[in-house]
């Protein structure tokens, strides 16, 4: 699979504080990307550099094929970028704002209309199209806020923080149209504080601290490298339950509740190798189910810290 974001090396300090140190990322094309850490990590600095707002100390960037430094241009002409504080501007209708947006990208007036038009329809926004932003529901701001960004029908999109503030219906919404972006072959490289979201939505996810790349892979190879997974077993008949706890030596035992857990990675074949000892010791297992950790405790493992999800403004030297 082509690299839609390929970086080597990225390095950004301001002053004598290290912000982004040696970052190495591979986004595949049509995926989306998940960049995660605390406040002050470093996330909005790598989008702001990814995207041409600010420049880096150091590193090899191609973004869409092309080395960001050479030919910034040609960067700028495939991406878009939302931003975690809205660019609508309240006091034109949502029609208005997509136009103001089309003519910045010269689409000339039939096609800046036309466009204009597809994207309320794509985003349920038709009815509200014609009332100024001002008027508009935070998950409606933010939609149209997503549709401008693609006014100009870009190939990879960085998301900085999409949904910070949302209520879930829109939080959810949200995510639909992310996904919907993306089998239609977009890009999204993603920064978020909720690590739901971070689950439901990427293919790949990079943990970002104090400048550092800390952890990287899938969600679910995340959530394996945690210690704390295991098996749960439950039985109905005691003596069931003893005989188990003399198969299983490894379990963790509640005598009242008669319950085992054993521990696992979550891995199939560990599963496998489990069934084949129940099997073969005939145990009468009245429930099991498999318990492995979340993000949030990935989170924790590889930062020292607890998620938060917090809107407090971080401030660009601190990123």
């Amino acid at each position: 699979m082509s690299s839609a974001i390929d970086v080597r090396g990225l390095h950004k300090s301001y002053g004598d504080k290290l912000v982004l140190d040696g970052i190495d990322l591979n986004v595949a094309e049509g995926t989306i990307f998940a960049l995660l850490g605390p406040n002050g990590a470093g996330k909005t600095t790598a989008v702001q550099i990814l995207s041409t707002l600010i420049t880096a100390d150091a590193g090899e960037i191609r973004v869409a094929g092309h080395d960001l430094n050479q030919d910034p241009e040609a960067v700028r002409a495939a991406i878009g970028v939302t931003g975690q504080f809205s660019a609508v501007d309240g006091l034109l209708t949502g029609q208005e704002n997509l136009i103001m947006m089309a003519d910045l990208y010269h689409l000339g007036r039939s096609e800046g209309r036309r466009r204009a038009a597809e994207l309320l329809e794509q985003f349920d926004l038709v009815e509200a199209g014609k009332k100024m932003a001002m008027t508009y529901s935070g998950g409606m701001k933010r939609r149209l806020d997503l549709a401008m960004t693609l006014v100009g029908s870009p190939r990879i999109i960085f998301l900085d923080e999409p949904t910070t503030g949302l209520d879930p219906r829109s939080r959810h919404s949200m995510w639909q149209l992310i996904r919907e972006l993306v089998a239609g072959g977009v890009t999204v490289l993603l920064t978020t504080q909720y690590l739901e979201e971070a689950d439901q939505l990427a293919d790949q996810i990079a943990v970002l601290d104090q400048g550092r790349l800390v952890a990287q892979g899938t969600p679910e190879q995340l959530k394996r490298r945690v210690p704390g997974g295991h098996i749960r077993l439950r039985f109905t008949a005691p003596e069931e339950f003893a005989l188990a706890g003399q198969v299983l030596p490894s379990a963790s035992r509640d005598e009242d509740a008669l319950v085992l857990q054993v521990p696992s990675d979550g891995s199939v074949h560990t599963l496998r190798a489990l069934l084949s000892r129940i099997d073969d010791a005939s145990l009468e297992v009245d429930e099991l189910t498999v318990h492995t950790p979340d993000l949030d405790d990935v989170f924790f493992a590889v930062t020292g810290q607890p998620t938060t999800h917090e809107n407090a403004e971080e401030k660009v030297t601190n990123k």
